[in-house]
C-alpha cells in the first residue's frame, strides 16, 4: 500500500466518523421531535420561532419570514422539521444519501443560523461568526460531506457494494 493511499483512506474514515457524529446528533434531535407530540403538535415549534422573534435573535430580512410564512403553517413545518431531522440523521449514520442529505442539512443550517443568530446591528464583524457557531460549524460539516467521499468507508451503501444507493 502507498503512503497516499493510507492517507487517503485515512481521511475517509475519518470524514465518515465525522458524518457519523452528526448523524446521531440529528437521531438525537429529531427522537423527542418524532416520537413526542409537543414539538409538532403541542406548539413547541412555535414557541422556539416566538422566542428567536421575541429575543431578537432572527436577522431583520428573516423576521417577515418568520411572521408570515413559518407561524402561520408552524404545525406543517414542524412535522417538516422532525421528520427532516430524522432522514438527515439515517442517511447521515447509515451512509446514504449523503450528498443529498448533506444539500438539505446544509440549508437548514443556514435557515436556523438567519433564524436564531442575530448578534446585532451594530457589533463587531466577528461577533457575527462567534454568534453562527453553532450552526455554522454544522453547516460547514455538510460541505464537507457533500464535497468528499465520507460515504466511502462505514457505510452501509458499501457493504452492500449497491453503487446505484450513492446520493
Amino acid at each position: 500500500m502507498l503512503p497516499e493511499d493510507h492517507s487517503a483512506n485515512r481521511n475517509t474514515v475519518a470524514l465518515a466518523g465525522l458524518r457519523i457524529a452528526v448523524g446521531c446528533l440529528f437521531l438525537i434531535f429529531a427522537q423527542y421531535k418524532v416520537l413526542g407530540s409537543g414539538f409538532t403538535r403541542g406548539g413547541g415549534f412555535q414557541w422556539w420561532i416566538n422566542r428567536f422573534l421575541q429575543d431578537g435573535g432572527a436577522y431583520p430580512f428573516m423576521i417577515p419570514v418568520l411572521q408570515r410564512v413559518v407561524l402561520p403553517h408552524g404545525t406543517a413545518i414542524a412535522f417538516l422539521v422532525a421528520y427532516g431531522e430524522l432522514a438527515i440523521g439515517l442517511a447521515l449514520v447509515l451512509g446514504i444519501w449523503v450528498r443529498a442529505a448533506s444539500v438539505f442539512g446544509f440549508v437548514y443550517m443556514i435557515c436556523l443560523l438567519f433564524s436564531s443568530n442575530y448578534p446585532g446591528a451594530h457589533v463587531p464583524v466577528w461577533q457575527y461568526f462567534g454568534a453562527s457557531l453553532d450552526h455554522s460549524v454544522l453547516a460547514l460539516c455538510f460541505v464537507a460531506f457533500f464535497s468528499s467521499r465520507s460515504d466511502e468507508a462505514l457505510s452501509v451503501r458499501r457493504r452492500w457494494g449497491a453503487h446505484s444507493v450513492r446520493g
